[in-house]
């Protein structure tokens, strides 16, 4: 059985706790930009339920441009006004630079990608960058935003000042 196949399966089994239909706008009016690392349990950490947050999530937790438009999205048509990153300990962004990534990239495909990953060496700092993109934008009506680091190796979460 393929690993799709079986994410297939448990959804079968999931719709037992499918809690039902939910309003579109966040009920918490939260939105969560995180990493897409598999070991952070977003909604259980956070103490969220389906429909409480948006939740968009890539490499890094970075505030790129499509980050600033679906938070354009999440604010003017759903009504969202807080704004919370999780970046973490461990990050595979954090161990490689950009010059090695696209070199990794262009030995594996042949092509060299036209766009940076998002490498960095200071993980407070990058946090700190992404809450001054936010803040920037001018298109935004963010009322509040808070940046923090989740540790992979014990669950905390702690704030970045």
């Amino acid at each position: 059985m393929s690993e799709i196949d079986r994410m297939l399966a448990a959804n079968e089994e999931w719709l037992g706790e499918f809690p039902g239909p939910v309003p579109v706008a966040p009920a918490r009016k939260v939105a969560v930009v995180a990493c897409m690392d598999s070991r952070m349990p977003l909604f259980g950490l956070l103490g969220l339920a389906v429909g409480d947050a948006h939740v968009l999530r890539n490499a890094g937790g970075l505030v790129t441009e499509d980050t600033l438009r679906s938070l354009a999205v999440s604010q003017h048509l759903l009504g969202t006004r807080s704004v919370v990153l999780v970046h973490h300990t461990d990050c595979g962004l954090n161990k490689a630079t950009e010059e090695q990534f696209r070199a990794a990239v262009e030995e594996a495909t042949g092509v060299r990608p036209p766009w940076p990953a998002g490498a960095f060496t200071d993980l407070d700092g990058d946090v700190r960058e992404s809450i001054r993109r936010i803040r920037e934008a001018p298109y935004l009506v963010t009322e509040e935003i808070r940046g923090t680091v989740y540790d992979v190796a014990t669950g905390r979460l702690r704030e970045v000042a």
